[in-house]
């Protein structure tokens, strides 16, 4: 679907699409629940993408993104100071106290589910368990925004300010990784609009009922922002070596409220 820039609106899907994405995302969902089964101390994150690869295909859906502009699997897994877009590779073997976030999308049926999930290996360091878990109020504070009438901005403000009170909520500094963001959603993974995680209030097009955004958050503990991209040119990576959390649900606005497509049971 195109973005209509004309009428500022984000484009809206139908309650029988906005059932086809669920069924998508639910896909997802068990997808990320038995990855974080498989997660344990000497895996590595290539089996990880196995695992989740089994899971959609068993599912009827594909991986949706392996082969997407080159990506050459099914999960993007990410090891503590890798922030997002990780490569799985054998490796990159698991240990105790290591923080994964993987991110994963299945399309079934056309439509695309999209969701990301941080977690530890064992026991995070009390300073990486309290950036994960604060990391996770951002993303349900920040998308309760996610309503028909709102502007795209006010998404992006509602996770800017989550962020400012999740450092007085759980004790941490926490830095907002720039030139990253959520995006609109639908038969393709990635449609317009991008949703910065930060931002004025009440700017950017309107959100209407049936209007769909995968909202994440990509939080640094220690407010350093600084980050770079390796040379297999999609690896992101704090510079100083800090970890980082990403936490992910495709959500869409409607009349009763947002109602987020990718459930897991922890939701």
């Amino acid at each position: 679907m195109v973005f209509n820039a004309r009428k500022r609106r984000i484009p809206a899907k139908s309650p029988a699409d906005l059932d086809a994405m669920e069924a998508a995302g639910r896909v997802v969902g068990v997808a990320l629940q038995e990855v974080r089964k498989a997660a344990l101390p000497g895996r590595t994150t290539a089996d990880l993408d196995r695992v989740a690869e089994d899971v959609i295909r068993s599912h009827g859906a594909v991986p949706t993104f392996l082969g997407y502009q080159g990506f050459p699997a099914s999960i993007c897994a990410s090891v503590n100071d890798v922030v997002v877009h990780g490569i799985p590779s054998n490796k990159v073997i698991l240990k105790e106290g290591d923080l994964v976030s993987v991110d994963c999308g299945a399309t079934l049926d056309g439509w695309v589910g999209d969701s990301a999930w941080s977690f530890g290996i064992g026991e995070l360091a009390d300073d990486v368990d309290k950036l994960n878990r604060a990391t996770e109020w951002v993303l349900h504070e920040g998308l309760k925004a996610m309503v028909p009438g709102n502007r795209l901005t006010d998404v992006s403000h509602a996770l800017e300010a989550a962020t400012r009170a999740a450092e007085q909520r759980f004790g941490v500094e926490l830095g907002i990784l720039d030139g990253y963001g959520g995006h609109g959603i639908g038969r393709s993974m990635h449609e317009k609009p991008f949703l910065a995680n930060e931002g004025k209030p009440h700017r950017g097009p309107e959100i209407q009922d049936g209007s769909v955004l995968a909202i994440e958050p990509m939080l640094i503990l220690g407010g350093e922002v600084d980050s770079d991209v390796l040379d297999d040119d999609w690896t992101v990576v704090t510079l100083d070596g800090s970890p980082a959390a990403h936490w992910e649900h495709t959500v869409a606005a409607t009349a009763q409220g947002p109602r987020i497509l990718t459930p897991r049971s922890d939701c």
